[in-house]
C-alpha cells in the first residue's frame, strides 16, 4: 500500500493512543492546607529554600475563576461541573477550561487525595461557547498568589477575594493564605503521593498539608 493511501490520523485516533499508552496526565494528587496572614512571609521564605523555580524570584499569579454547572434536563445525574481561570495580570494568556472530578477518598492509606483532572487552553470565547451550551454560572473569585515547583510537584500560596459587582476592591474571603501540593500525573502512579507528603512534612510546623474531605466538612457545618 502507497503512503498516499494511508487514512490519515485524526485528533480522535492520537487521543485514543494517548489513552492506551497511559500518557495524558488526568490524575491530581492533592494536599491542602493554611497559614495565617501573619505566618505566611516565613512560609515563603522556606518555600524559596526548598524549591526549584527561585533564582528568576519569586513566580506570582493573579487569576479570576468562574464555575459553570451544566444540568441534565430530566435531574437523574448530577451537574457536570466546569471552571474556567484566566489570568489578569498576563491578558494574552489563553483561558484554561478545567474538569476536575470527585475525589477518591476511600483508600485511608493513600497519603493524598487524588482525582480526575483534565485542563484545556481556549481563546476568549469560551464562557460565550459555555452559555451557549446551556451553562450557567454558580460562582466565581479572584485569586492571588504564589507559586512553587519542586520535580513535578507544584506549590501555590494563595489569596482568595470575592468578586464585587461594584467598582470596589475585591474583598479578602479570609484572614488566611490556602497552600495547595500538587502533581498532574497518568493513572496509576500514586508512588509520587508519598513524595508529596514527605515534601509536606518539611513544611510543617508552619503548615499542615492534608486531605480534605469537603463531603465531611459540609455534614460537619449542617449538624
Amino acid at each position: 500500500m502507497s503512503a498516499s493511501n494511508v487514512a490519515p490520523i485524526t485528533a480522535t485516533d492520537s487521543l485514543s493512543q494517548a489513552l492506551k499508552a497511559n500518557i495524558i496526565p488526568n490524575q491530581e494528587y492533592l494536599l491542602q492546607g493554611s497559614v495565617l496572614d501573619s505566618a505566611v512571609e516565613v512560609l515563603l521564605h522556606r518555600l524559596r529554600g526548598l524549591c526549584d523555580n527561585v533564582d528568576a524570584g519569586t513566580e506570582t499569579f493573579d487569576d479570576q475563576e468562574v464555575c459553570f454547572s451544566l444540568r441534565d434536563p430530566n435531574q437523574q445525574t448530577a451537574p457536570l461541573m466546569l471552571r474556567v481561570r484566566k489570568a489578569l495580570d498576563a491578558r494574552d494568556m489563553p483561558y484554561q477550561l478545567r474538569y476536575i472530578g470527585q475525589p477518591d477518598l476511600g483508600d485511608k492509606n493513600r497519603p493524598t487525595v487524588v482525582r480526575s483532572s483534565l485542563d484545556i487552553a481556549c481563546s476568549g470565547m469560551l464562557i460565550e461557547f459555555l452559555n451557549e451550551l446551556g451553562c450557567r454560572i454558580e460562582f466565581e473569585y479572584s485569586v492571588k498568589g504564589y507559586m512553587f515547583r519542586k520535580g513535578r510537584m507544584k506549590i501555590t500560596v494563595s489569596k482568595v477575594f470575592k468578586i464585587s459587582q461594584s467598582s470596589m476592591s475585591p474583598e479578602p474571603i479570609s484572614q488566611s493564605y490556602l497552600v495547595e501540593l500538587s502533581v498532574l500525573a497518568p493513572q496509576g502512579q500514586d508512588a509520587i503521593g508519598e513524595d508529596m507528603r514527605a515534601f509536606a512534612d518539611q513544611l510543617r510546623p508552619l503548615v499542615q498539608l492534608d486531605k480534605i474531605d469537603y463531603k465531611r466538612l459540609g455534614h460537619m457545618s449542617v449538624t
